[in-house]
């Protein structure tokens, strides 16, 4: 099952969509909203399920999708928490600064609590106020839980994921460091982010999704040219159930909650940093990495940070080439 939030109001407005991204048909009046259906996801499942298989057989009233009109599918939440479950983006920014990474980031996850009140759409602008700042996207997977106890297993944790979207987590990767040199965490440095036009089930992933992964590339497009697909699957030290257990060790999870997976990251083929795409790689989910990549082999980076008018395409496909998740295409604009 797919479900979007069409512009309306601040928590837009749910439909149905097809397999396809093609048509779509309004949840109805029981379930206005996704935030609505979460928080009583018992009765809202089976209703939305039915107007699922109408809007794919069409045998019920369906309009034309077009994800332009869509919002982030949660357009506010009530949290968003993003990990960082690719280790080897982590050991590869300490790398690139001649910092020891501690062993304990092998088993204990980092995470942030980044702004939920604002997302932007799948094709809103990347408001920049300052090329300065050093805008970056950053290419993730996402989930959005049910309820979750406070002290949840990490098995336990799996069956609460009622939805995957993917995200851009754009960063303001110049204002980081002295963020973090305050010892308090982000908070300037981590603008609104934008999710896919498309929130997902995961059964509906079939095979795809398994041992709470998503075992897919993560294409994504730097001005129309190929930048990466690295594998959402592999080199996840951290699966989605860890990551919510992590998330909720302290504290109870509502409804509607979404956590990340942070920056999507691969390593070569032999084992060492990845490679980009026109040297036989894989590419890389954010221009940092590719920056960290240029700084370990020549000692400074030379690829920039985005500026305006640059244009970032972050999308998913299944077997057959089907975009799943519709596609995140945002430009970087004067704020």
């Amino acid at each position: 099952m797919k479900l979007a939030s069409l512009r309306h109001g601040r928590d837009g407005r749910l439909v149905v969509v097809s397999d396809d991204l093609a048509w779509y048909a309004h949840s109805g009046p029981e379930v206005p909203t996704l935030q609505a259906a979460l928080d009583d996801w018992e009765h809202a499942e089976p209703r939305l399920r039915a107007v699922a298989e109408g809007v794919n057989n069409g045998t019920i009233l369906r309009e034309r999708f077009h994800e332009r009109e869509a919002a982030s599918p949660l357009p506010r939440a009530y949290q968003w928490a993003d990990g960082s479950a690719y280790v080897n983006h982590v050991a590869l920014v300490r790398q690139a600064r001649g910092a020891k990474m501690p062993e304990t980031f092998w088993t204990d996850p980092l995470m942030y609590q980044g702004g939920s009140d604002v997302f932007l759409g799948p094709r809103d602008a990347i408001p920049l106020k300052d090329e300065a700042w050093g805008c970056d996207f950053e290419a993730e997977v996402a989930v959005v839980v049910d309820d979750c106890e406070a002290g949840i297993s990490a098995a336990d944790a799996k069956k609460r994921i009622r939805l995957v979207m993917l995200v851009n987590d754009v960063s303001l990767r110049n204002l980081i460091p002295g963020e973090l040199d305050k010892g308090f965490g982000f908070f300037q440095s981590k603008p609104s982010s934008a999710f896919s036009p498309v929130a997902v089930t995961p059964d509906a992933l079939g095979d795809a999704w398994k041992d709470g992964k998503l075992h897919l590339p993560m294409h994504v497009s730097l001005n129309g040219k190929f930048f990466g697909a690295a594998n959402a699957g592999e080199d996840m030290t951290f699966d989605f159930g860890q990551l919510i257990a992590h998330a909720a060790k302290t504290r109870e999870l509502a409804a509607g909650t979404i956590i990340g997976s942070g920056t999507v990251s691969n390593r070569g083929a032999d084992g060492g940093p990845g490679k980009p795409i026109n040297e036989g790689g894989l590419g890389y989910s954010c221009i940092a990495e590719q920056r960290m990549i240029e700084t370990i082999q020549s000692g400074k980076p030379s690829t920039p940070f985005l500026k305006y008018g640059d244009r970032v395409e972050i999308e998913m496909f299944d077997a057959k080439k089907h975009s799943i998740f519709g596609r995140i295409d945002q430009q970087v604009a004067k704020a």
